[in-house]
């Protein structure tokens, strides 16, 4: 009778990982039987070969936490005749930089940009919606992309580069309404997983202090759409020279890195689809929250 492994509803990554063990012996059951039946010139050679199974047996495989590609991406979101440029241009490939540098998810260090009648929104998990004035009305094929995209699952993120008028977060709002007219934003703050993912965060920052809260459009109990009023793009950019682009106000640098750590945050969310149940990269991840805490917070020459 097979011996029944771990608690009923036990996850199926550790019942492979137990019988493993039994599949190695499985297999090197011939390669025993070969060598004991062997003259004792081929002896030595059946033990190598015995040896180097059992070895490559026990090579550990890469845990796929990350999606299907494992590969973070924030691509920029572009509606009607808008472009992807001006200062914040860098702050996708600063977000992924960021993402690689404190964690153990790889990141796509220059994102694309991605349309919204584009049937490519539908490759990726995740796209950042930014602006900072008002926008045409989205058109219909536009609405049935974002519409197809967030329908199968994906998290579109709202963020107002000029929080101080408002004109971008109130018209990407009534665009929204259309995209998912069942669904209103609702505060959400550090009871969220979107605050607790990676960094235990007190609150939302950007490059303005902002209001302490993200929004959101939950859906199915998970934050689908986030609405941002921080500016989060502008204290991720980067100049051509490797500094910030956008002052940060009014906390200088130490709000810069509250910026990075609720992108990081962002990021996590996205990428670890059940968050509370899986927790295999666990260890690894508090030991590098744990470093990145004493590492300086310039990037690398060179770096985005």
């Amino acid at each position: 009778m097979t011996r029944q492994l771990g608690a009923a509803g036990g996850s199926a990554r550790r019942r492979l990982a137990a019988a493993a063990p039994l599949r190695r012996l499985a297999a090197a059951a011939p390669l025993r039987r070969l060598a004991a039946a062997a003259p004792p010139r081929r002896l030595a050679a059946a033990a190598l070969v015995l040896v180097a199974a059992l070895l490559l047996a026990a090579v550990p495989r890469p845990a796929r936490a990350f999606g299907e590609e494992g590969a973070w991406n924030p691509r920029p979101l572009l509606t009607g005749n808008a472009r992807w440029e001006g200062v914040r241009a860098t702050a996708p490939a600063r977000w992924s930089f960021e993402l690689e540098r404190r964690t153990s998810a790889p990141a796509r260090r220059n994102p694309t940009t991605v349309r919204a009648d584009d049937p490519a929104l539908l490759a990726e998990p995740f796209a950042l919606w930014g602006g900072e004035g008002d926008i045409p009305p989205l058109t219909e094929r536009e609405v049935f992309g974002l519409r197809r995209f967030l329908a199968l699952g994906g998290v579109l993120f709202v963020d107002d580069f000029a929080p101080g008028s408002g004109a971008f977060g109130r018209a990407a709002r009534r665009e929204l309404a259309r995209v998912l007219p069942e669904g209103s934003p609702i505060p959400i703050g550090t009871e969220n997983v979107v605050f607790r993912s990676f960094y235990l965060l007190p609150r939302a920052v950007g490059r303005v202090e902002g209001p302490q809260k993200l929004s959101a459009i939950v859906r199915g109990g998970m934050p689908q759409v986030i609405f941002s009023d921080h500016d989060l793009a502008g204290a991720l950019a980067r100049s051509d020279g490797g500094g910030p682009s956008v002052e940060v106000t009014p906390g200088g640098e130490a709000q810069r890195e509250r910026a990075f750590r609720l992108a990081v945050n962002i990021a996590m969310y996205v990428l670890c689809s059940n968050y509370k149940d899986d927790q295999v990269h666990a260890p690894f991840l508090m030991r590098r929250r744990a470093v990145d805490d004493t590492r300086p917070r310039t990037a690398p020459r060179g770096a985005p």
